[in-house]
């Protein structure tokens, strides 16, 4: 018994020795990883200096496809008496969207300098030039944050967006459509749908007991402005690629669709219920748009319907005419006041009486 139970002792002993092994083993490949993916090359490092404040630019890239992402950096170092405040990006950009972000923290550098770093991941909205715009960087002394106040104000980089038709836009043609063809009969599955209804059941009778104990529960809704919502759907439209597809009626459908629904966020105007005719008929007795704005939309519109009805094949160049224009409404009417529920889920989250 005794000679047992040592056996059983040495057994778990050798476990727990693997197990720490392949734990450390985790661990030092992690970090491996971690020092890599700090190891970014950027073709553009533009520095700025004023005073105690170094800062840089840097992108990864200087030309891309509108399908690309684009790698931003900036870069603070800064004399320990001093405070930096990084730059506002998201309200500096006007042809770029951002993806995502990261503040990668601060350290020492040689000089025992302060260095701030934050990245960003970045998508164009149209093919062409456009700058990466100047950004702010603000400092001050750290004791006295009133006064002394300076800024340190960079140099505008411009990127090459490339189309993704190339040369071939001129070249763009719709394809007719494909006959009908008769779909071939389905093999009878019905044993995985009893299968898949008898799980289904047994986990919705479970949730259904487990949100019953809870005493409280709240909604916790989304709101967004319009403008945000509406650059989200053209992203999404580029995205589907219907232009390289000759989808042109497709892609003016959707178009219109994202303007007309943003100018009933934004303005309460009720445009996706109206014809084209009704919508500007009812415009002209309102004062939330400048008399520009309406001559734009009705061009925009009705450039929309004609290719919609009347099976118009408009140039490359018009249609992003009409892009532009739908951007540069949105952009110059935008407001950050005026924000619309986006709650996708009616689900309550369920919380503990007493918690916050």
């Amino acid at each position: 018994m005794i000679n047992k139970t040592k056996q059983q002792n040495t057994y778990g002993f050798i476990v727990l020795s693997l197990i720490a092994v392949l734990l450390l083993l985790f661990s030092g490949c992690k970090k491996n990883a971690d020092s890599t993916a700090e190891k970014k090359d950027f073709q553009i490092d533009k520095k700025h200096e004023l005073g105690p404040l170094t800062a840089h630019v840097r992108i990864d890239k200087s030309k891309i496809t509108i399908a690309d992402t684009l790698l931003l950096e900036l870069e603070a170092s800064i004399e320990p008496k001093y405070d930096v405040n990084m730059p506002n990006v998201n309200d500096a950009l006007v042809n770029f969207g951002i993806v995502d972000w990261q503040n990668i923290g601060d350290k020492l550098d040689p000089n025992n300098n302060i260095v701030s770093t934050y990245r960003y991941r970045l998508e164009p909205f149209l093919s062409g030039t456009f700058p990466i715009p100047a950004f702010t960087f603000e400092f001050h002394d750290a004791n006295n944050p009133q006064e002394n106040q300076h800024k340190l104000i960079t140099e505008p980089v411009d990127i090459e967006v490339a189309s993704l038709l190339g040369e071939q836009r001129a070249d763009l043609k719709i394809a007719d459509i494909e006959s009908v063809v008769a779909m071939p009969k389905k093999a009878s599955y019905l044993w995985v749908w009893v299968l898949s209804a008898s799980v289904i059941i047994i986990t919705a009778a479970g949730c259904i007991i487990y949100f019953k104990r809870k005493q409280v529960k709240e909604l916790v809704r989304i709101y967004k402005p319009a403008h945000e919502i509406a650059y989200e759907r053209l992203r999404v439209l580029i995205g589907r690629k219907l232009i390289e597809a000759g989808k042109i009626k497709e892609f003016h459908e959707g178009i219109s669709d994202i303007l007309r629904h943003y100018i009933e966020h934004r303005f309460d105007l009720r445009a996706p219920e109206r014809t084209t005719e009704e919508f500007l008929f009812e415009i002209q007795y309102t004062n939330v748009l400048s008399q520009s704005d309406k001559d734009s939309l009705g061009e925009f519109l009705k450039h929309c319907d004609m290719v919609k009805f009347a099976k118009y094949n408009p140039a490359n160049e018009q249609i992003q005419t009409m892009f532009d224009l739908v951007k540069n409404f949105i952009e110059k009417t935008k407001s950050e006041e005026k924000k619309i529920d986006v709650t996708e889920t009616k689900t309550e989250e369920p919380v503990e009486i007493g918690s916050l």
